[in-house]
């Protein structure tokens, strides 16, 4: 049975990826750890700190497919330390004498600190490719619907027309800053650490700082300015730009989700032969993926402030903080890539009813383009005059169940500044989307001169 949904086999694909899974897993975690320990090793030997024949063992050995997953495991129950038992597993392995120049300088925390970075970087790729996927489907879509018109609703009911390129090109927009927030932290939080017990780096003699470069540069990471096991805004930042992303997420699921409701019927998330909505209902078609989106985006959002949480430490090092980011920074990992995953298919496939959104245009019976009609009067008998007369009439026509063209006709003030044909071309809600089709050219222009769908 297991312990959490990330790894139940029931629902652990609605939570995360099979790709973040094996990135996040107890053996990728060890092999960072063991990444680690080979790069110092082999840089060691290089500047004479150990010998040649030690950073060779080291790095042939140091292979998680040569050790006990479990058997680590269980010591480390038993001795009540995180790293100390890999670190005796691998040693086992190596010729005895070269096994005593395993983890020569370093604390616990240089490797499990680094090795988290290593796991981030690789999830970090598979983010980008799949921002990259959305965003090309929402370029799709933002083209494509560039001219359909819609109702463009704010709190909740329909306000004035848009477009749905428009809408589109909106989540296009934020998931591009999205991009480029990932992309400008990547040098802060892809550094090592290779610090000792309290930043001092005494453990590591003199060549200390040559020796970092060289660490660092084995591992493709950067060198940190200071000690940051004190200073936890690196994967603090990193969490909040993946709320961030995923709140975006959960937002274009959640509008999805909603105008996927039956009563209003534009979007729908895709359907695939054999889905079953309910156990006892044959008839429904439920936006599954969708709502699964929007729960993750919750939960990881929750993950942000435990991550905030673990700023706060005591002196040069907190065990306490630290436990919190094991359990909140995979977490937000996996649930990130899930979502992305989640996403990626459901824009791929996504069903616009275009007749859908039409006929949801005339639902007011024509009270949707008050604004239009008021400043078509504004012209003839001013502002707040028009404002006061359009009031009227949409109050009277919404209380007596009449159109919006009955009840401004009925108004004689109306009458007498618009002709019955002025009143309906104003009434007509595919011609009257302001600018949107123009920003929607002006959207895709900006995304295709950045490049970053490329």
């Amino acid at each position: 049975m297991a312990s959490g949904i990330f790894d139940d086999a029931l629902i652990k694909h609605l939570w995360s990826s099979d790709e973040l899974r094996a990135i996040f897993n107890d053996r990728n975690r060890v092999q960072k750890w063991y990444d680690f320990e080979s790069a110092l090793a082999l840089a060691q030997a290089e500047l004479g700190i150990i010998p040649q024949a030690a950073a060779a063992e080291i790095a042939a050995k140091a292979k998680v497919e040569n050790v006990d997953i479990e058997a680590i495991a269980a010591e480390i129950r038993r001795i009540k330390h995180p790293l100390v038992p890999a670190l005796k597993a691998l040693q086992q392995l190596c010729e005895p004498k070269l096994g005593e120049y395993i983890h020569y300088g370093p604390t616990t925390q240089d490797v499990l600190d680094t090795a988290t970075v290593l796991q981030i970087r690789d999830a970090h790729a598979v983010y980008l490719r799949d921002l990259k996927a959305i965003g090309r489907e929402l370029y799709r879509l933002t083209k494509t619907h560039r001219d359909t018109p819609m109702a463009g609703r704010t709190h909740g009911v329909q306000a004035l027309p848009i477009t749905f390129g428009h809408k589109c090109a909106v989540w296009l927009s934020e998931m591009g800053r999205h991009y480029e927030r990932l992309r400008q932290l990547e040098s802060r939080v892809f550094v090592g650490g290779m610090t000792g017990a309290v930043g001092t780096q005494a453990s590591y003699g003199e060549h200390a700082k040559e020796l970092e470069q060289r660490l660092m540069k084995r591992l493709g990471l950067g060198v940190a300015d200071i000690n940051w096991q004190p200073a936890r805004d690196r994967f603090a930042e990193y969490v909040c730009v993946l709320g961030m992303l995923g709140a975006t997420l959960g937002k274009i699921a959640n509008q999805i989700y909603t105008l996927e409701h039956t009563e209003i019927d534009e979007l729908a998330e895709p359907f695939s032969a054999g889905k079953v909505g309910s156990s006892t209902m044959p008839h429904k078609r439920n936006p599954s993926t969708c709502e699964a989106v929007i729960g993750v985006s919750r939960a990881l959002r929750y993950n942000v402030a435990l991550m905030l949480e673990s700023m706060v430490i005591e002196h040069e090092r907190d065990g306490a903080a630290w436990r919190a980011e094991w359990r909140a920074l995979p977490e937000s990992c996996l649930m990130a890539g899930g979502m992305l995953a989640n996403m990626k298919y459901v824009l791929a496939g996504l069903s616009v009813n275009v007749e859908g959104m039409r006929s949801n245009l005339a639902r007011l019976g024509g009270f949707l383009l008050s604004e239009r009609v008021m400043f078509e009067l504004a012209g003839k008998v001013g502002k707040q005059t028009a404002h006061d007369l359009v009031y009227e009439a949409s109050m009277h026509g919404i209380e007596t169940g009449i159109t919006f063209e009955q009840a401004l006709m009925q108004n004689e003030r109306v009458r007498n500044a618009l002709s019955e044909q002025e009143l309906r071309a104003a009434l007509d809600p595919t011609t009257y989307v302001g600018r949107a089709p123009e920003i929607v050219d002006e959207v895709l222009a900006q995304v295709k001169a950045s490049g970053w769908l490329e």
